[in-house]
């Protein structure tokens, strides 16, 4: 069994995140892999901090015969056990671990006036209401058009 070392695309679409797998050579990219061997992230910011590799386990899939793919060569030459970026990969890591420090915003820009909430009291048409219950019944009865009388005029 031939094995190869490749980076088995995951994550979901417009946002790709690879592991760095130990495979067989006849096995499609994204199929079984043998042994995880690391991880890449492109979309981490810090260039550096991209790439994870577990460098004893490399090591030992080196020797056996492994043969790396062109993209993975490129991370075991900066990234690898004797890699050219390894002091530089440890402290972006460090960096990305340690706890974010979110500035103070200040005070708002804008506040919005509060309205004033309606009071407790009646509404504004109920004192024309009252005014009407208040007025003497009489007063009432002599703006009433007068009932007409039960008594018919005699012709």
């Amino acid at each position: 069994m031939s094995v190869a070392i490749r980076m088995k695309r995951m994550g979901r679409k417009n946002r790709a995140f690879y592991r760095i797998c130990a495979t067989d050579k006849r096995s499609p990219r994204d199929g079984r892999e043998i042994e995880v061997l690391g991880t890449y992230d492109p979309f981490v910011p810090d260039t550096d901090a991209r790439c994870t590799l577990n460098g004893t386990r490399l090591q030992h899939w080196l020797s056996v015969g492994a043969q790396p793919s062109q993209a993975v060569r490129v991370l075991i030459k900066k990234y690898g056990p004797n890699g050219t970026h390894v002091k530089e990969m440890e402290q972006a890591r460090a960096k990305l671990a340690m706890p974010r420090i979110v500035p103070d915003p200040g005070p708002p820009a804008f506040v919005p006036e509060a309205k004033p909430e309606p009071s407790a009291e009646a509404p504004a048409e109920a004192p024309a209401a009252e005014a009407v219950a208040e007025a003497p019944a009489e007063a009432v009865a002599e703006s009433a058009p007068e009932a007409p009388s039960e008594e018919a005029p005699a012709t």
